[in-house]
């Protein structure tokens, strides 16, 4: 389903706001910047979790269950895609004619007389917005934020910053494109790490879906645009803006990037790179892995610079950065194992994270754990998944994350295991997470780099596994 903006109010004027789902990743934070404007706030949930926990230490009413008696006197009602037509709630809202808000718009709220940075890209707009959040904030500014994920530093996904000095507020989206939601918020500033086709179970084709960020870069409040110059298909925009005589500024490898990149040194944990600006030039370094993070740090620079930030201020600023929540992160180590956990769920997405992960093995094997999501993205990707994992020195895998959607006949992990096979890895098919988990628990070796890769509950394998050797 693809959404279409709806008219958006102040925050002040929505009265009393219940979030349907409220203690998801992307709604838990809009609840939390609601609280601090001083909103009632109330939200359900299918089952109880810290987030739930947090939002009611903060003064939210909260409930586990969604029960449409328990629909007191709101004004406003807020759900997301995933929420069923025929929630109890959301057909009690509709029945009092309560104003009904998908999260984005009531996101979209938050950002009104903000200096607005949108981040939207099929890959790295998390990570990227992350960044961005970094390197203000060591420029000295104070920007609030929304993120689909919870920041090392911070530990968290969502923030109510202040004006700092004589700047105007700022406030940093990451901007879902999936269902159109990018399409919202009235930014002025966005940031496209790359567009490559996804989604097409709500788009229906690659055109379509290149069609939404064409309108997404071309919405009325746009002052400038930041597009990766090395992205085929965001570089193809970024070509398409400057011939419109648009601002658009390009960052990257290639010949001609506004903000380039060379001299990489892909150093394990600390790849580092030349950075040149057009007033600026000096080695960027992180304490992230992969040339895909020196790519998106160098998206943060720009959003910064758009800022009036200074370029060597924004610079170290990154060099502290620590990561964003299920970006490659450290689950721990044990019985000479390291464990990272990625949410990459993209074929694209499960390449460039291999490649960090081979760069921080430091010829140490690799051992990836995949866990498909959605049926549709399985069938229609499943070689390509193959592919992207024979990068690694064994590859298990289960069955498919189904997310939103009913099983389809034939589609299974399999498909992607035997593509994984054809490409030349050592290939396991274990249907079930606890399959899997015993599995890895007999192959995985001391010394090897174990990595977990999916968009669904696979993140809860890491620590099974730590347990279980910390036990032995």
């Amino acid at each position: 389903m693809l959404l279409e903006p709806q008219p958006i109010l102040p925050v002040d004027e929505l009265g009393a706001v219940h979030f349907i789902a409220i203690g998801g990743s992307g709604m838990s934070g809009v609840a939390q910047l609601y609280l601090e404007r001083g909103r009632p706030v109330s939200g359900s949930d299918q089952a109880d979790s810290p987030e739930l926990s947090r939002l009611a230490a903060a003064g939210a009413k909260v409930w586990v269950g969604h029960d449409a008696s328990r629909l007191g006197p709101v004004d406003t009602v807020v759900v997301s895609t995933a929420i069923q037509p025929d929630n109890v709630e959301l057909t009690e809202a509709r029945r009092r004619g309560l104003r009904i808000w998908h999260r984005s718009t009531a996101l979209a709220a938050l950002t009104l007389g903000s200096s607005t940075i949108a981040v939207a890209g099929t890959h790295g707009k998390t990570t990227t917005s992350a960044m961005i959040v970094r390197a203000l904030n060591g420029a000295g500014l104070d920007p609030s934020y929304v993120i689909g994920s919870t920041l090392a530093d911070t530990g968290q996904s969502a923030h109510w910053g202040r004006p700092v000095r004589d700047r105007s507020a700022i406030f940093v989206v990451e901007a879902d494109e999936s269902d159109g939601s990018f399409l919202q918020y009235p930014s002025q500033i966005q940031v496209v790490p790359s567009v490559e086709a996804d989604h097409l179970d709500n788009w229906g084709s690659a055109e379509a879906y290149r069609a939404g960020f064409e309108r997404f870069l071309r919405g009325p409040a746009v002052v400038q645009t930041i597009c990766s110059g090395d992205d085929p298909g965001a570089a193809a925009l970024a070509q398409g803006l400057a011939a419109e005589r648009r601002p658009v500024w390009t960052y990257g490898e290639s010949e001609g990037c506004r903000l380039q990149l060379s001299q990489l040194t892909l150093d394990g944990l600390n790849p580092s790179a030349w950075l040149q600006t057009p007033d600026w030039s000096g080695r960027l370094r992180l304490a992230v892995p992969g040339r895909h993070n020196l790519h998106n740090a160098a998206a943060a620079v720009a959003a910064g610079l758009s800022q009036g930030c200074a370029a060597a201020d924004l610079v170290a600023a990154l060099a502290d950065f620590s990561g964003a929540g299920r970006r490659f992160e450290l689950v721990g180590r044990a019985g000479g194992v390291t464990v990272y956990d990625d949410y990459a769920h993209h074929p694209t997405e499960i390449a460039v994270t291999l490649a960090a992960a081979r760069e921080v093995a430091a010829g140490a094997r690799v051992v990836a754990l995949f866990q498909p999501h959605l049926f549709t993205r399985t069938r229609d990707w499943a070689d390509q998944f193959g592919a992207a994992l024979a990068a690694a020195d064994l590859v298990l895998v289960c069955d498919v994350y189904p997310a939103r959607e009913r099983p389809i006949a034939g589609v299974s992990g399999r498909l992607v295991a035997d593509a994984a096979s054809r490409h030349g890895a050592e290939t396991l098919y274990r249907p079930s997470l606890d399959q899997a988990v015993r599995a890895l628990a007999d192959l995985v070796q001391p010394g090897d780099l174990v990595l977990t890769l999916g968009a669904g509950d696979v993140t809860a394998v890491g620590p099974r596994l730590l347990r279980s050797w910390d036990a032995a």
